[in-house]
């Protein structure tokens, strides 16, 4: 049980501190309402204190609360503080890894004092998702750092658990609050606790159930924080294989076969087929290197495989109203059956979306065309809100996704691969020179991504760094140059700090070429 006094002044009792950092929808409130009822049935007093949270994912609040024991407090007056201190917490509760990892850098979580106790699943933040390249946080780093910074840790996936008891994941974290035995009242009061809040009782208690099962099994598990979605198997992927199987390492073989279903899926097996041809001189350079890794192949045909499914309208309009989407939407509303569920999908094509579908020879036509621009234009200046839960929505999406025969006759499409087949060819080139380069000038064309205004910044910060190759091919850290222009072309929205990047490393190679000389 948590130690009520202070370790220097054994004569004076301090308060019992507790920082819960949840987000918003998952019970952090009653969570905490939870503790504070608890602390007040066991003899204690309680103060509660909220600061909700803004731009984090749905929100994220930090919920704190003392505790201090009503014997001591005829003695000893009380002073609570309304917001946790760095260095002065005894419990943290979080309910999702990352919340976890922001208590951690707030200073809340200390080895000789707190106790963590997190869920261990994800909630990717805006930076992780709207990043060019996979920017996610390494959860097993995460879950290295939490083991250093608490005194002790009880980490497992709760959101797993909750779902499976149909209860808010603050639940699962009471349970696992009350099997750690670091406050001073029985489980037996935490279960009477839920049940006097007298709502969604029964899936409560069995989820705080399962949260102190899981503690007393002692499991950390940190695997659900990355999930990794498997396609499923097809049985069409060994056959188009089967001609350059023998040339396919074990590190490459299963991202080439993931590329196949990623190109089946997005538009047909000549696709696929067209993916695998485009992969043959790259196979035949890896081939022909004796102890060569793979790494330029699996890289290739993983940076391929996303390039050639871009998004164009087709593909948005077939995500958008596929029965997956639907399903998955109504299980994150916790929809029941014969609930109806509105889905509006907020759209604004421009008018090169839509030149840029149709066949080349008409979409030229229509950017030719003074009297089609203007349509187009006055068409495009607002943006739509699209239902594709009703009839009419979904019908308007469907016919634009049944464009996917056409799409390989596409201003778009042939624009895209025009530009693959130039960065397929700088790869071959800079290989035989520096393999490690080559690596990396294969990464790059991951920053190309998106549709619209996105595209068009991501297509010209491509551009930036394959025209600035050159100047650093010879150098002994080219490799790591380009890395790090990359890296920068990542960093914001408008290519400022490419700009500053390139200028940098140009002046330090001009500089390099001047002492060698």
């Amino acid at each position: 049980m948590m130690n009520a006094t202070n370790s220097t002044d054994t004569s004076r009792v301090r308060p019992i501190t507790i920082a819960i950092l949840a987000m918003g929808g998952e019970g952090g409130g009653v969570l905490t309402d939870w503790i504070v009822d608890l602390a007040e049935h066991g003899g204690y007093l309680a103060q509660k204190t909220s600061v909700p949270g803004v731009a984090q994912r749905t929100g994220a609040t930090v919920y704190y609360v003392e505790l201090f024991p009503k014997k001591a407090a005829r003695e000893q007056l009380p002073v609570l503080a309304l917001m946790p201190v760095p260095g002065d917490v005894d419990i943290v509760l979080a309910s999702e890894f990352m919340e976890a990892g922001r208590a951690i850098a707030r200073g809340l979580v200390t080895p000789d004092r707190t106790v963590l106790i997190t869920s261990t699943h994800r909630v990717f933040t805006m930076q992780e998702r709207v990043a060019v390249q996979d920017d996610r946080v390494d959860s097993h780093a995460l879950l290295k750092s939490s083991e250093e910074a608490a005194a002790r840790l009880f980490a497992f996936d709760m959101s797993g658990i909750a779902e499976a008891a149909g209860s808010p994941v603050t639940a699962v974290l009471f349970g696992a609050l009350a099997a750690s035995g670091v406050l001073p009242f029985q489980r037996t009061a935490f279960e009477a606790t839920i049940r006097r809040g007298g709502v969604g009782v029964e899936p409560s208690v069995r989820a705080f159930k399962a949260g102190i099962d899981a503690v007393s099994a002692g499991t950390i598990n940190t695997e659900a924080a990355l999930p990794i979605v498997a396609a499923a198997p097809d049985p069409g992927v060994p056959a188009l294989l089967s001609g350059i199987s023998s040339q396919l390492t074990d590190t490459s073989r299963p991202v080439v076969s993931s590329g196949v279903l990623r190109l089946i899926d997005y538009q047909d097996e000549d696709y696929a087929r067209l993916y695998l041809k485009r992969l043959e001189p790259i196979l035949a350079i890896e081939a022909s290197r004796s102890g060569s890794s793979g790494e330029l192949l699996s890289e290739v045909a993983r940076v391929l495989a996303v390039a050639m499914s871009f998004e164009d309208t087709i593909r948005v309009a077939e995500l958008k109203i596929r029965r997956s989407r639907f399903d998955r939407v109504r299980s994150e509303v916790r929809a029941k059956d014969g609930e109806i569920v509105e889905i509006a999908e907020y759209m604004h094509p421009r008018r090169q979306e839509i030149v840029e579908t149709v066949p080349a020879s008409l979409g030229r036509w229509m950017m030719r065309s003074k009297i089609a621009s203007a349509v187009l234009d006055r068409v495009t200046r607002k943006g739509y809100v699209v239902k594709t839960s009703s009839v009419r929505g979904f019908l308007l999406l469907s016919l634009v996704a049944r464009l996917k025969p056409l799409r390989r006759r596409s201003l778009r499409w042939m624009a895209e691969s025009k530009r693959h087949e130039v960065w397929l060819a700088q790869v071959a080139d800079v290989v035989s020179r520096d393999y490690a380069l080559a690596v990396e000038v294969a990464r790059c064309l991951e920053l190309v991504k998106g549709y619209g205004d996105t595209h068009d910044r991501a297509t010209a910060k491509f551009q930036t760094i394959m025209a600035a190759l050159p100047a650093l091919e010879g150098r002994g850290d080219a490799a790591a140059q380009l890395a790090a222009l990359r890296k920068a072309a990542d960093a914001d929205e408008y290519g400022d700090a490419l700009k500053q990047k390139l200028a940098a490393v140009l002046d330090e190679g001009h500089g390099m070429g001047a002492a060698a000389e």
